[in-house]
Protein backbone atom coordinates (compact mmCIF):
# COMPACT_ATOMS: atom_id res chain seq x y z
CA UNK A 1 0.00 0.00 0.00
CA UNK A 2 1.34 3.42 -0.95
CA UNK A 3 1.65 6.09 1.69
CA UNK A 4 -0.41 9.26 1.54
CA UNK A 5 2.73 11.24 0.73
CA UNK A 6 3.51 9.01 -2.26
CA UNK A 7 -0.03 9.26 -3.57
CA UNK A 8 -0.09 13.04 -3.11
CA UNK A 9 3.22 13.34 -4.98
CA UNK A 10 1.74 11.41 -7.91
CA UNK A 11 -1.41 13.55 -8.00
CA UNK A 12 0.61 16.77 -7.91
CA UNK A 13 2.20 15.79 -11.24
CA UNK A 14 -1.18 16.56 -12.86
CA UNK A 15 -1.18 20.31 -13.69
CA UNK A 16 -4.95 20.66 -13.11
CA UNK A 17 -4.72 18.97 -9.71
CA UNK A 18 -1.67 21.04 -8.75
CA UNK A 19 -3.47 24.28 -9.68
CA UNK A 20 -6.56 23.36 -7.63
CA UNK A 21 -4.35 22.25 -4.75
CA UNK A 22 -2.48 25.54 -4.71
CA UNK A 23 -5.68 27.63 -4.96
CA UNK A 24 -7.20 25.81 -2.01
CA UNK A 25 -3.97 25.77 -0.02
CA UNK A 26 -5.26 25.90 3.58
CA UNK A 27 -8.23 23.65 2.85
CA UNK A 28 -6.05 21.01 1.20
CA UNK A 29 -3.42 21.33 3.89
CA UNK A 30 -6.03 20.60 6.56
CA UNK A 31 -7.49 17.73 4.54
CA UNK A 32 -3.99 16.32 3.98
CA UNK A 33 -3.20 16.36 7.68
CA UNK A 34 -6.45 14.60 8.54
CA UNK A 35 -6.04 11.94 5.85
CA UNK A 36 -2.43 11.29 6.80
CA UNK A 37 -3.25 10.97 10.51
CA UNK A 38 -6.26 8.72 9.77
CA UNK A 39 -4.19 6.42 7.57
CA UNK A 40 -1.40 6.24 10.15
CA UNK A 41 -3.99 5.18 12.72
CA UNK A 42 -5.23 2.50 10.30
CA UNK A 43 -8.75 3.91 10.24
CA UNK A 44 -11.16 3.96 7.34
CA UNK A 45 -13.42 6.96 6.83
CA UNK A 46 -16.28 4.83 8.13
CA UNK A 47 -14.38 3.85 11.29
CA UNK A 48 -13.43 7.46 12.00
CA UNK A 49 -17.01 8.56 11.44
CA UNK A 50 -18.26 5.94 13.88
CA UNK A 51 -15.80 7.12 16.54
CA UNK A 52 -17.21 10.65 16.41
CA UNK A 53 -20.85 9.76 15.82
CA UNK A 54 -21.26 10.93 12.26
CA UNK A 55 -21.61 9.45 8.78
CA UNK A 56 -18.77 8.38 6.50
CA UNK A 57 -19.95 10.98 3.98
CA UNK A 58 -19.14 13.76 6.48
CA UNK A 59 -15.55 12.52 6.70
CA UNK A 60 -15.36 12.26 2.91
CA UNK A 61 -16.52 15.89 2.57
CA UNK A 62 -13.98 17.00 5.17
CA UNK A 63 -11.17 15.15 3.40
CA UNK A 64 -12.17 16.57 0.01
CA UNK A 65 -10.86 19.98 1.07
CA UNK A 66 -14.04 21.55 -0.25
CA UNK A 67 -15.95 21.77 3.03
CA UNK A 68 -16.04 24.35 5.81
CA UNK A 69 -16.21 22.38 9.04
CA UNK A 70 -16.95 23.92 12.40
CA UNK A 71 -14.24 24.12 15.00
CA UNK A 72 -16.33 21.77 17.16
CA UNK A 73 -16.33 19.16 14.36
CA UNK A 74 -12.58 19.53 13.87
CA UNK A 75 -12.10 19.11 17.61
CA UNK A 76 -14.06 15.82 17.53
CA UNK A 77 -12.00 14.58 14.60
CA UNK A 78 -8.71 15.54 16.19
CA UNK A 79 -9.60 13.81 19.47
CA UNK A 80 -10.68 10.66 17.61
CA UNK A 81 -7.31 10.68 15.84
CA UNK A 82 -5.39 11.20 19.07
CA UNK A 83 -4.30 14.65 17.97
CA UNK A 84 -4.60 18.16 19.35
CA UNK A 85 -6.34 20.84 17.30
CA UNK A 86 -4.25 23.97 16.95
CA UNK A 87 -5.33 27.05 15.01
CA UNK A 88 -2.93 29.80 14.09
CA UNK A 89 -2.90 33.09 12.24
CA UNK A 90 0.59 33.63 10.95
Amino acid sequence: MKSYTEIKKEFLKDPAFRKAYEELGPEFELASMIIEKRLRKGLTQKALAKKIGTQQSAIARLESGDYNPTIAFLEKVSKALGARLSISLG
